[in-house]
């Protein structure tokens, strides 16, 4: 087992790893999301339980973005839940660089019973939807009941009730008093990794694999204590001859711009935007997943009502 000592810590830049074992039977990807869900944390300002939701499903979004091929490719992963922190909303590309929001992030909850955020009653009963934009004429796209609400339960039920890939999947959120000198609190530590079997695999190694992830503690309590991820990686996978296949950096990077934003406007069409015009005189734009704000003057106005007649 990985020795947790306070001073086991990455020394390398990166912080997600692909790799495979038992010959190819299986697949293993890591990361270490604190990065990408201290940016969320910061940009919508969550409360803890929504830190914890929102952050789980970061870290899930950049664990299924490994297996896309081209540039372009994306996933997106919605959690539509009947409790309070409503619409969940993740997307990676497929370096797993991602980017996502929570409809209500300041939803406050009292801890459950084992005295942990209480993610499952934030996040209710509700589905699950994966799509997967690969530049295709359609995007793929499946959908789940959620089992539980607490976000990786709910993701390897989909791989295994869509997909049909037997699938282990962990992603855990850590959050406590930040630095002394910022009021509030923080992420201490946020990741998680994904096993998926491959075609023609042995139900033992599936049941090993199984075995050996449940005995492991919690990814935030290997985090917190130094692990990284290629460490949990060889520690799960003592003895089937691991092998790395990428490490990488990803965090949170939105795609937003002003040119996406304009296209956006120009979908309203000539007379709504002539109505913002004569009514406001400008109008404002806001990224959902990064809260970055477009101004339109007048004159960006006429520009994009002139565009609504050229071919």
């Amino acid at each position: 087992m990985i020795e947790l000592r306070p001073d086991n810590f990455k020394k390398d830049n990166y912080n997600f790893i692909t790799g495979i074992c038992a010959g190819g039977m299986a697949r293993m990807i890591a990361v270490d999301s604190k990065d990408a869900v201290s940016e969320a944390l910061r940009i919508h300002n969550t409360s803890p339980v929504a830190t914890a939701a929102l952050g789980r499903t970061l870290t899930c979004a950049m664990l299924m973005s490994s297996g896309l091929k081209n540039d372009t490719d994306s996933v997106t992963l919605s959690i539509r839940g009947d409790g309070p922190l409503g619409v969940i909303l993740a997307v990676s590309d497929r370096f797993g660089n991602v980017r996502g929001y929570c409809e209500n992030p300041h939803v406050d909850l009292p801890l459950n019973k084992a005295g942990k955020l209480d993610v499952g009653t934030a996040v209710g009963g509700g589905v699950l939807t994966v799509i997967k934009d690969l530049g295709l004429k359609e995007p793929y796209s499946g959908t789940t009941e959620l089992i539980s609400g607490e976000i990786a339960e709910d993701v390897a039920y989909y791989f295994a009730a869509s997909e049909q890939i037997p699938t282990a999947v962990a992603a855990g959120v850590l959050v406590g008093p930040a630095d002394n000198d910022i009021p509030g609190y923080g992420v201490i530590a946020a990741g998680g990794y994904m096993i998926q079997l491959m075609p023609g695999a042995d139900e033992s190694l599936a049941d090993e694999i199984t075995a050996r992830a449940a005995s492991m503690p919690s990814v935030t309590t290997l985090l917190s204590a130094g692990a990284s991820p290629e460490d949990i990686c060889s520690d799960i996978l003592r003895g089937l001859d691991f092998q790395v296949e990428t490490r990488s950096y990803a965090g949170f990077k939105c795609n937003c711009s002003r040119e996406r934003m304009e296209d956006g406007m120009k979908s309203l069409g000539y007379q709504e935007l002539r109505n913002i015009y004569l009514e406001d005189k400008s109008a404002q734009t806001v990224c959902h997943f990064c809260n970055r704000t477009y101004t339109f003057n007048e004159n960006d106005l006429w520009k994009l009502m002139a565009s609504c007649f050229k071919k």
